[in-house]
């Protein structure tokens, strides 16, 4: 079978199973098993496979068929241009949250604490504590994860980009786990934030294969809100502020919280479709 021929006869298979982008899907498995780069498909439509290629490509496609996270198959994916391990342990990063890490190392990259701090809470795969070390490189990176399956993950992808001497990680329940000590010029992070009850309504490849502990926000999914507007102010440098990630029509709601707080919200960014996504805050002076 060609090349060709199998990724039309995998995005019928896919298609019908309620795969989104099919055809996308199917091209980067089989790139990831030719070992090719997926436009490098294009350039060789006529190869014929060889039956252990095929026997591979049919595995990752029956895999996939059964919605299992295309990342999970391959094993890793791509944040801020930088390629992340992921498995069932940690949450998928979303291409979203890369608006939050941008907002952060350009907020790091203007402090002029020596050096400037961050905190990472609820680290998960560590996408966004490497993102924020690998792009300011002055900083010092502290995150926490409740789950030493996540913080195994966030370190191998800290020594894959040669950030693990400035990134701690510890292990516990959110600012509990740091020194009482440790202070931030900033405070990022992409908590719960599903509704549980709403969990069960989404696609199956995050109901079944995502972490319920990275999506359950509690009842309205707000409960990771109440506690950083509670807890974070503490930790944070004069000057400092906390950037959070939230779901779709939440803002408002989260605006609240953080200002019957005592916080000043300067900013709620939307992500790169337009919707709003990221809280800017900080301490009233």
């Amino acid at each position: 079978m060609t090349v060709l021929e199998v990724i039309q006869k995998s995005s019928e298979f896919l298609g019908k199973k309620g795969v989104d982008s099919p055809r996308l899907q199917v091209e980067l498995l089989l790139a990831h098993v030719l070992q090719l780069p997926r436009m490098g498909l294009y350039l060789n439509f006529a190869r014929e496979l060889t039956p252990a290629e095929l026997d591979q490509v049919r595995e990752l496609i029956k895999r996939r068929g059964q919605r299992e996270p295309l990342q999970h198959i391959v094993g890793s994916t791509s944040f801020v241009g930088l390629e992340m391990k992921v498995n069932a342990h940690v949450l998928v990063p979303r291409p979203e949250t890369e608006e939050l890490a941008e907002l952060g190392w350009n907020f790091l990259n203007a402090a002029t604490s020596t050096p400037p701090t961050a905190m990472d809470f609820g680290t998960g795969s560590g996408c966004l504590a490497i993102s924020l070390a690998v792009k300011s490189p002055a900083a010092q990176i502290q995150a926490v994860d409740i789950s030493p399956e996540a913080l195994a993950v966030a370190r191998d992808n800290a020594t894959r980009h040669e950030v693990q001497n400035r990134i701690q990680f510890h292990l516990g329940d959110g600012f509990a786990a740091l020194p009482p000590e440790a202070r931030f010029d900033l405070i990022a992070g992409n908590p719960p934030y599903i509704p549980s009850a709403e969990i069960e309504t989404l696609d199956p490849e995050v109901r079944d294969h995502d972490p319920r502990l990275a999506l359950n926000g509690g009842a309205d999914g707000l409960d990771f809100y109440h506690r950083l507007a509670q807890e974070a102010g503490a930790f944070l440098r004069p000057g400092g502020r906390i950037m959070l990630e939230f779901g779709e029509g939440q803002a408002e709601a989260i605006r609240g919280i953080f200002e019957s707080q005592k916080w000043i919200v300067e900013q709620i960014k939307p992500d790169y479709s337009g919707r709003l996504r990221v809280l800017i805050a900080r301490r009233a002076d």
